[in-house]
C-alpha cells in the first residue's frame, strides 16, 4: 500500500506546492480563522450533526494498497442507507496532492479526503491555512452503535491524539499499523529459522539464511523511510520513549543521544557483512516485496498492509508473519516484544467545502463496529476502533500483526517529527539512504540530522509542534 500515510510517514516525501497553498488560503488568524461548519438540517437520532440531509458529499479515497472498494461496497452503502437524499460522489486517486492542491485553492474542496499516499497534502500547512475542519463535533457525537456513548469511546486514544495539532483534532486516522521485519511462515519452518529478539540474535539468523543461498534482508531503497522507521523504533526501544519525544519537540542534542547511535550504527552493519540483497538501494517498494514472493530474500522492514497490497502476487501458501524490530540489548528500556504501532491512513474534512457537517456524519459510519470489521475483513489490517474483532477467516498476516500487538501490550512505540516537519523528513530520507550504502557513519548521520532539527526549530515561518 502506498501509505500517513504509509508513504507520508515513512517517506516523508517532498510537497512543494503545499506551501504556497497554505500561504494562498490562509488567513491572518490562521487555523482559528477556519469557518465553522454550519447546522443546516434539523438535529435528530439519524442525524445528530445536524448536516444537509440534501447536500453534496464528494468522497475521495486513495487508492493505494487498500485500493477503495472498502468505501463504495462497506462504507457508502451504510451511510446512504440513513442518509439516502444525500448526493454522494465518489473519487479514487493515487495522487492526493495533485488531485486536490489546485480544488483547495480555488475554493471548492471535497467534503471527506483520505489523505494518504506518497502525494498526501501537507495537514499542518493546511490547518494552518485554515482549510481542515476541527473534528470536535464528530468526537463528541453520539456513536453509531450505541448514541448512549460518544464517537471518541470507541476509539483508540492514541488515533485522537495522533490525528490532533496543538491538542485539536483535525484527522481521524483509521487504520491502526503495525510495524516489524516480515518474512514467510512457510520459508523459515522449512529452513529451521527462529525470529530473532535480539540483535545479535538477528545478525546470527542473517548468517544461516546466506548461508543458505539466501539474501537475508532487503528494502525498498528507493524509499528509506522503510529502514528509518526500524532505525528509530530500535532507537526508542533501548533508550525509551523520551528518545523521540524529545526529537519530536526539536530538544537541543535530542539527535545525538547513544541509543540513536547505537540503532544506526546496528544497521550500518547490514551493508558491512553483506547481509544486504545486492541492488537493494535501487528498489522501490513493489520491487523488495516481488523479490520476497520469489523467496529471493527472507525479511523486509514493512508495515501491517503489506499483506493485503500482496494478496494477488504472492505465492498463496507463503504465509506472512511478522516479527519486532529485534532489540540492541537483551535487557533495555522497552520490552523485547515493543513495537512501532500507529494510527494511519488519516481521514480529514475540509472546512471550506459545501457540507463539511455530511463529511463527519460519514466517518461517524466509518468508525462503527461494522464499518470497522468489514473493512478488517476486506483489507486484512487493523483499524483504530476499538472491539471490532478480526473476522473468523482472517489471514496469517493480520493474525501475526494482531498477535505480536497483543504481545507489546503498552510498549508501543510511535513519532510526529516527519509529519510536523517536512524538511526534518527530506533529511532523514537521505542520511538514511547514505548510511545503508556505506556513505556515512552512525555520528554523520547523527550529526546531519541534529543540524537539520536546530534549523527547523531557528526558522520562526515553521510552525512547532509538541507532545
Amino acid at each position: 500500500m502506498n501509505v500517513l500515510s504509509r508513504r507520508q510517514v515513512l517517506r516523508g516525501a517532498a510537497l512543494t506546492g503545499v506551501g504556497l497553498l497554505a500561504a494562498a488560503c490562509a488567513t491572518p488568524g490562521g487555523s482559528d480563522d477556519a469557518p465553522k461548519p454550519t447546522v443546516t438540517g434539523a438535529r435528530s437520532a439519524a442525524n445528530p450533526l445536524g448536516m444537509d440531509e440534501a447536500g453534496p458529499l464528494e468522497i475521495v479515497i486513495f487508492d493505494g494498497g487498500f485500493g477503495d472498494a472498502y468505501a463504495t461496497k462497506i462504507h457508502e452503502p451504510m451511510f446512504l442507507a440513513k442518509h439516502p437524499k444525500v448526493q454522494l460522489k465518489h473519487v479514487a486517486t493515487k495522487e492526493i496532492s495533485g488531485t486536490l492542491q489546485p480544488r483547495f485553492v480555488g475554493g471548492n474542496p471535497p467534503e471527506v479526503i483520505n489523505n494518504d499516499g506518497a502525494q498526501a497534502l501537507d495537514v499542518a500547512a493546511l490547518i494552518q491555512g485554515g482549510q481542515v475542519a476541527d473534528l470536535s463535533p464528530l468526537l463528541d457525537a453520539p456513536s453509531w452503535d450505541d448514541p448512549a456513548k460518544k464517537v471518541r469511546d470507541g476509539l483508540l486514544p492514541v488515533a485522537i491524539e495522533a490525528g490532533s495539532f496543538d491538542g485539536k483534532p483535525y484527522s481521524l486516522p483509521y487504520v491502526f499499523m503495525i510495524f516489524g521485519f516480515w518474512y514467510s511462515s512457510k520459508l523459515f519452518t522449512e529452513k529451521g529459522w527462529k525470529p530473532a529478539a535480539t540483535w545479535d540474535e538477528f545478525l546470527t539468523l542473517c548468517g544461516q539464511i546466506k548461508k543458505a543461498g539466501i539474501a537475508p534482508f532487503a528494502y525498498a531503497g528507493k524509499y528509506p523511510g522503510y529502514v528509518w522507521e526500524a532505525i528509530l523504533t530500535m532507537a526508542v526501544k533501548h533508550g525509551g520513549v523520551d528518545v523521540m519525544k524529545n526529537v519530536d519537540n526539536l530538544e537541543d542534542g535530542a539527535w545525538q543521544v547513544d541509543s540513536l547511535k547505537q540503532a544506526a550504527a546496528a544497521f550500518g552493519e547490514l551493508h558491512a557483512k553483506g547481509f544486504l540483497l545486492q541492488g537493494t538501494e535501487g528498489l522501490n517498494h513493489t520491487e523488495s516485496q516481488a523479490r520476497q514472493n520469489g523467496y529471493e530474500v527472507a525479511m523486509i522492514p514493512n508495515g501491517s498492509w503489506l499483506e493485503n497490497e500482496q494478496k494477488d502476487v504472492a505465492p498463496a501458501d507463503f504465509g506472512y508473519a511478522m516479527m519486532p524490530v529485534p532489540a540492541l540489548e537483551a535487557s533495555e528500556a522497552l520490552s523485547q516484544a515493543a513495537l512501532h504501532a500507529m494510527p494511519g491512513a488519516g481521514f480529514i474534512v475540509a472546512a471550506r467545502s459545501k457540507n463539511p457537517l455530511a463529511g463527519m456524519e460519514y466517518l461517524r459510519a466509518m468508525v462503527s463496529k461494522e464499518g470497522a470489521g468489514r473493512y478488517s475483513g476486506m483489507v486484512s489490517t487493523l483499524t483504530t476502533v476499538k472491539d471490532a474483532a478480526l473476522p473468523a477467516d482472517a489471514k496469517p498476516g493480520l493474525k501475526s500483526a494482531s498477535a505480536a500487538l497483543s504481545a507489546a501490550g503498552t510498549d508501543l512505540v510511535n513519532w510526529r517529527v516527519n509529519e510536523w516537519y517536512k524538511e526534518l523528513a527530506t533529511e532523514l530520507d537521505a542520511a538514511t539512504g547514505q548510511l545503508m550504502t556505506g556513505g556515512i557513519t552512525a555520528d554523520q548521520w547523527t550529526e546531519r540530522l541534529q543540524k537539520k532539527a536546530d534549523a527547523v526549530k531557528k526558522d520562526s515561518s515553521i510552525k512547532k509542534f509538541s507532545r
